[in-house]
């Protein structure tokens, strides 16, 4: 059998204007990355922008785990089969990262007979986007220290400093540094780091913003630091943002590529789910919207990262209005979180699966909760047995859900007729009625609280002193009214990426490791893909909630990682988002 690179590798591409020319533009419309790659103008978006929008479908799945989910493969396999249904369809995927892509993950183009092309280009530098936003992220640090340097008049402190360098790779020794060491020409010592791209503020902004003007504006609100009075310190004041925004004034354009089966993808923008909020870019679901009858996206990681910030973010300051969502998941996974070791996964096991499959339930609970109808879809393997497959389909229809196989990685979109299928008639027979978790005048804690219990299933929430005076210091500066983004360990409902299946206080499952995953657990990988930093100290994340990401008004403010201890035993992170 083939391998995924060696599916992609002789696929044959269509031109993209080609691709472009199945949603109506023409070569004037887009501009070109060589022959298969291409974005989408400013002045094309701004052409449909009043073209009534299509049906949105999030894709989202389970908790991670070493058995694999094939979250994208999914999304991919269901636009092509969509495709072949005769719809008009259009993915809207996130980019991948370089750090992920030369650590554990290896690419984020879907697999099998359901990948985007080209994939090589896509896993790597595809049209610079991330380094233009490395460019954009650096400038800034650079004013900033140079401010210091030439005389600061904006009396920036140098302990009080909380926007970062960023690189698109996973480079640890670069988390806690000393700049400045050497001559006095050589700049203000202080210490410093570096958060892996994804993760920085940028990308967030980028994301979030609907056009060039909106981009700018919520660049000027970034906090970068603190004075001696303890007063913010933003990117406007450094003076440096039209700069920033030249730097990525054609990163902030959709990119427009192609599945193995030529449907249109628009792929842009990259934010993790664990540490940010885990969905492509503003404008290039809502082109998508605009060109399409039927979108189909995701949110990165388990439903109780990527789906909820979907909905809570990115729904929330859009007005984007989901119409369906499909939640993957795999027999192997679910018995992986019934206790059984990765290496007996393709053995039936009944009894592994029936305790497993309440991370499932949890998810499907959660997706309700927001009044959008739920499919869910098993990305079948060939070791998955007739019963494994009627007791999943038998579970998930008890509670409502329509369910479907998907074989979408062996068969690409012929694979995914019957999942396309169940969401075409989940469309027509169930309406959405979506609504956000928590409204906006709650208080910090309220909506913190709201989460952990309602998602994640805590009995209550307690915090430490630290993290008291973060969201205190939120406040102050009149930023309570955001959404909050919680960050946390993406592979368990709790931070303990041990406690499989549904955690509560006496929880005992736990994964069977062979010897490779011992390995990784035992030297600190597990719960640790993304490379960014987690700072122990919490007290070092205060400063980190005043930095403003987005807009007062429109954005999100980047909060602190508060250590925040949740009733049942389970430890999250909560990063603020205002």
């Amino acid at each position: 059998m083939l391998t995924d690179i060696e599916i992609a590798q002789q696929a044959e591409m269509e031109p993209i204007k080609n691709v472009a020319a199945k949603l109506g533009m023409s070569e004037d419309d887009i501009e070109m990355y060589g022959k298969y790659k291409a974005k989408i103008s400013d002045e094309y978006m701004q052409s449909v922008k009043n073209n009534e929008n299509g049906k949105l479908i999030l894709v989202t799945a389970i908790n991670p785990t070493p058995a694999g989910e094939g979250k994208t493969t999914v999304t991919v396999g269901l636009g092509q089969a969509m495709c072949k249904l005769g719809k008009k369809a259009v993915i809207a995927l996130r980019e991948p990262s370089l750090g992920p892509c030369f650590g554990i993950k290896g690419g984020a183009a879907g697999g099998g007979y359901a990948q985007v092309v080209p994939m090589e280009d896509l896993n790597l530098h595809f049209t610079g986007d991330f380094h233009a936003i490395t460019s954009a992220n650096n400038l800034l640090a650079a004013v900033m220290d140079n401010h210091m340097h030439q005389g600061n008049t904006l009396r920036i402190d140098p302990k009080r400093i909380v926007f970062k360098r960023c690189l698109d790779m996973n480079d640890r020794v670069l988390r806690n540094i000393i700049v400045g060491m050497g001559k006095k020409g050589d700049g203000v010592m202080r210490q410093d780091g570096f958060v892996i791209t994804v993760a920085s503020e940028i990308m967030a902004i980028l994301c979030l913003a609907t056009d060039i003007k909106d981009l700018q504006e919520r660049l000027s609100r970034i906090i970068v630091a603190y004075n001696v009075d303890n007063e913010p310190v933003t990117a406007g004041e450094l003076k440096c943002v039209g700069a920033m925004t030249a730097l990525l004034k054609d990163a902030i354009k959709p990119n427009l590529i192609q599945t193995l089966e030529h449907t249109p993808a628009l792929v842009h923008g990259g934010p993790f789910a664990n540490i940010a909020h885990g969905c492509n870019s503003v404008r290039a679901t809502q082109t998508a919207l605009k060109i399409a009858d039927y979108v189909i996206t995701e949110a990165g990681f388990g439903a109780d990262l990527g789906a909820e910030k979907f909905f809570d973010i990115k729904c929330r300051m859009t007005g984007l209005k989901p119409d369906a969502v499909v939640l993957v998941a795999t027999v192997r996974a679910l018995k992986y979180n019934g206790g059984v070791a990765k290496a007996d996964l393709g053995e039936e096991n009944l009894e592994a699966l029936e305790k497993g499959i309440v991370n499932l339930e949890k998810h499907i609970e959660n997706l309700q909760l927001y009044g959008v109808p739920v499919v869910v879809t098993l990305n079948r393997f060939v070791s998955d047995t007739d019963a494994e497959l009627a007791f999943v389909r038998e579970f998930c229809e008890k509670r409502g859900c329509d369910f479907a196989l998907a074989n979408v990685w062996e068969k690409g979109g012929e694979g995914g007729i019957e999942l396309a299928n169940a969401v075409l008639n989940t469309l027509e027979t169930k309406e959405s009625h979506f609504k956000v978790l928590y409204e906006d005048n709650l208080s910090i804690k309220e909506k913190i609280e709201t989460i952990a219990k309602k998602i994640y299933g805590a009995d209550g929430v307690t915090y430490s002193a630290e993290a008291d005076r973060a969201i205190a210091k939120i406040e102050e500066m009149g930023f309570a009214n955001m959404p909050v983004c919680m960050a946390k360990n993406q592979y368990s409902l709790s931070d303990d990426a041990k406690k499989l299946g549904r955690p509560t206080a006496d929880q005992t499952i736990e994964p069977q490791l062979d010897h490779h995953d011992r390995h990784i657990s035992e030297n600190g990988h597990t719960g640790k893909q993304t490379g960014y930093q987690r700072s122990e100290n919490a007290a070092d994340q205060t400063e980190r909630c005043s930095t403003d990401q987005t807009a007062q008004k429109h954005g999100q403010m980047h909060g602190g990682e508060q250590d925040t201890a949740l009733g049942n035993g389970v430890q999250s992170h909560g990063q603020n988002y205002t």
